[in-house]
């Protein structure tokens, strides 16, 4: 299924091995991964982070939600599945998907789902418009990075804060000085929303805020110093204990997001995007290699930041009504985030936003029984969960 500016394969728990390990070498084999070349020839995969993703999909009647959904991050080039986070984008085909597989009784018009995402043990509540009792794709809602419209889909999420540290902000502060060796000293900001972010201002890398994914992307010894600063900020998130850590088998988490002040820039299709139209200029990396649009659960954590005094994205926000129009490579992405104070500290009851979704196809997808043996050549796979208390197998 496609969900928002992502595409991933959705399984149902119960089709998939029930060892975690021979699980695991199924899914990677379905996409095609490890592949050192980083084309996922012998598989599904699309050979880039936004479509080497996977959702698996169970009953979470029993936890008091319509599913369970479970994500994980498919390494292209090596056997290892990231699920420390979510993803906003296949978030948004959890609700479809449980719609037109029956697990949800149809409303019509519009279809509430409620599941939980097992990576953050958050819940999302998903507005599937329908029609006939199935999923109805079709609508004028544009999404910046899908061509053509789709039917628009609310997401609620509810409390999206401390996803995968427990806390909204990791080192209590709304900004840190962090020490990177080969860098030098950086102000960070680190907030956990939806999924973790550290945020650094595009001049700090010495960036213009300007540059495109393909002008980033083609500087090795740039993606390289990003890297450095990504993995030390995880250490400093406490979400991994040494920066190599994160290197190896955390390169989804936390995600490095450069922000700064409203400015024109081209969109990835060469249009001209205006100051005028955003109240900050952000782009993110995923998997090493820069975003060609912006993560959902990405533009929540920067929106809920955006409304946090101290953060470098409310110093670089040029609003402050807790409506945020991010302007990322390939457009402009709204959000309302609701952030208020409790306890001496900040809250966040939910954040919306829209997103657009499709089936694409469905079948079976063929894997060798000889690649489930444990005598099989690709080492075992690196697993990395979150360590959520969330009874399911999934």
């Amino acid at each position: 299924m496609r969900g928002g500016t992502s595409r991933g394969l959705f399984f149902h728990e119960q089709d998939l091995p029930g060892d975690p390990i021979r699980r695991d070498r199924f899914i990677l084999a379905s996409y095609g991964s490890p592949d050192p070349d980083r084309r996922q020839v012998d598989g599904l995969g699309g050979a880039t982070s936004s479509t080497s993703k996977v959702a698996v999909i169970s009953d979470g009647r029993h936890l008091g939600v319509d599913v369970l959904y479970h994500f994980g991050q498919v390494s292209i080039d090596k056997a290892l599945i990231d699920r420390r986070g979510n993803c906003g984008n296949i978030s948004s085909a959890v609700g479809p998907f449980a719609v037109d597989e029956g697990l949800v009784e149809a409303t019509d018009p519009v279809t509430k789902v409620r599941f939980l995402n097992v990576n953050t043990n958050k819940t999302i509540v998903a507005h599937v418009p329908t029609r006939n009792g199935r999923f109805h794709p079709v609508g004028d809602f544009e999404l910046p990075g899908v061509p053509g419209g789709g039917a628009a889909i609310q997401l609620d999420y509810l409390d999206p804060g401390g996803s995968v540290t427990g806390r909204l902000l990791p080192t209590g502060n709304p900004r840190d000085a962090l020490e990177v060796p080969g860098v030098g000293c950086l102000e960070v900001s680190i907030v956990d929303a939806a999924n973790p972010l550290v945020f650094v201002r595009w001049e700090d890398l010495g960036l213009r805020g300007v540059e495109s994914p393909d002008e980033i992307d083609s500087r090795p010894d740039l993606l390289e110093r990003m890297e450095l600063v990504r993995s030390h900020a995880g250490v400093l998130a406490g979400i991994v204990e040494h920066p190599e850590e994160a290197t190896a088998s955390s390169p989804s988490v936390p995600k490095l997001t450069f922000v700064g002040p409203p400015r024109d820039y081209h969109r990835t299709d060469g249009t001209l995007q205006s100051a005028s139209d955003t109240t900050l200029r952000a782009a993110m990396m995923s998997m090493g290699r820069l975003h060609r649009s912006y993560a959902l659960t990405g533009g929540i954590c920067t929106a809920v930041a955006a409304a946090l005094p101290g953060t470098l994205p409310h110093e670089a926000s040029g609003s402050r009504s807790g409506e945020t129009m991010i302007g990322h490579p390939a457009g402009v992405l709204p959000l309302s985030a609701e952030v208020v104070q409790e306890n001496g500290g900040w809250h966040v009851p939910h954040v919306s936003a829209f997103r657009t979704a499709r089936r694409l196809m469905e079948g079976a997808v063929l894997v060798p029984d000889e690649y489930l043996d444990d005598h099989a050549e690709a080492a075992n796979p690196t697993t990395i969960t979150t360590g959520t208390e969330v009874p399911s197998s999934c």
